[in-house]
């Protein structure tokens, strides 16, 4: 048996027992922690999603109609011979989202008779225990009671030639689990001890990386510095959708102009470049 060769202690069995456990416990109090900043975040990110999202989406609306706006006049002046830059197409306002940390694995089976080791049970005791499965008074009826009764003449005489291996066929056969009749596989339990441990370490390190994005996110240090000012009374938020309020004012009043301009007009020009000098030190969203 490779038990017998490898002669691992009880001793060191424990350890790495324990050591499995611990290793256990901080990936649980790492995906607990992971899970309790995630859902705080997502609470900011959904207040200010809820506050700035509308705005962001109307003004991204203007931005487009804008961008036809300019199209048309720059392909028009193109056909009447003035040049112009090309505008270029706006980019939307994405909201931000956070990535959901994916699912462990489960951790491999454990091996037959479960983290216990012991050593092959002695001939002795597998006499024991093929006389309480093979007894013939235990049988239920007569026809298998005389199986029974062969069965035990069998088990008798490779007791008494010291048989090892024939009383081990006969338990197995009757049903007895190979753990029992084996004894426990010291290899078998390392294996699986060393299986399980980078299983739990791979997962932890999954672990500390989400939580280590989640950390260096954008809304996480928006959000931070958002509730630093809201505890001093200020009111953050507010002032950014105000700020969005004023830049839709004045994307309609562009959009009002671009669109009642003709190509002929000396003004289509200016209000072309003018728009694209706006355009080039705008500001964007993006998470």
């Amino acid at each position: 048996m490779t038990s017998q060769a490898t002669a691992i202690t009880p001793r060191e069995l424990d350890r790495r027992r324990e050591e499995l456990a611990d290793l256990q416990r901080q990936l649980a109090d790492g995906e607990k922690a992971y899970a309790q900043c995630r859902a705080q975040l997502q609470r900011f990110i959904d207040r200010y999603v809820a506050t700035l999202g509308p705005l962001y989406m109307e003004l991204d609306a203007l931005e487009s109609q804008l961008y036809c706006a300019m199209r048309y006049l720059h392909e028009a002046l193109g056909r009447n011979g003035v040049d112009t830059r090309a505008p270029e197409p706006p980019r939307a306002t994405t909201m931000p989202m956070l990535l959901q940390l994916p699912p462990g694995a489960p951790l491999p089976p454990e091996p037959e008779g479960g983290l216990v080791h012991i050593g092959p049970p002695p001939l002795k005791t597998l006499y024991r225990r093929a006389a309480m499965r093979l007894h013939p008074d235990l049988a239920p009826d007569d026809q298998e009671r005389r199986h029974r009764e062969r069965k035990m003449v069998e088990v008798n005489e490779a007791y008494a030639a010291a048989d090892r291996v024939r009383l081990e066929e006969l338990l197995l056969a009757a049903g007895e689990s190979l753990f029992k009749v084996k004894g426990g596989d010291a290899d078998a339990v390392m294996a699986w001890l060393r299986q399980a441990e980078r299983s739990v370490q791979g997962r932890l390190r999954v672990v500390q990386a989400h939580a280590a994005l989640l950390a260096n996110h954008a809304m996480h240090q928006l959000g931070e510095a958002i509730e630093r000012a809201e505890r001093k009374g200020l009111q953050p938020l507010t002032i950014m959708a105000n700020r969005l309020r004023a830049q839709i004012t004045e994307r309609r009043q562009e959009l009002y102009i671009g669109q009642r301009l003709q190509p002929e007009s000396g003004m289509a020009e200016a209000f072309l470049r003018q728009r694209q000098q706006r355009m080039g030190g705008g500001i964007t969203a993006s998470f």
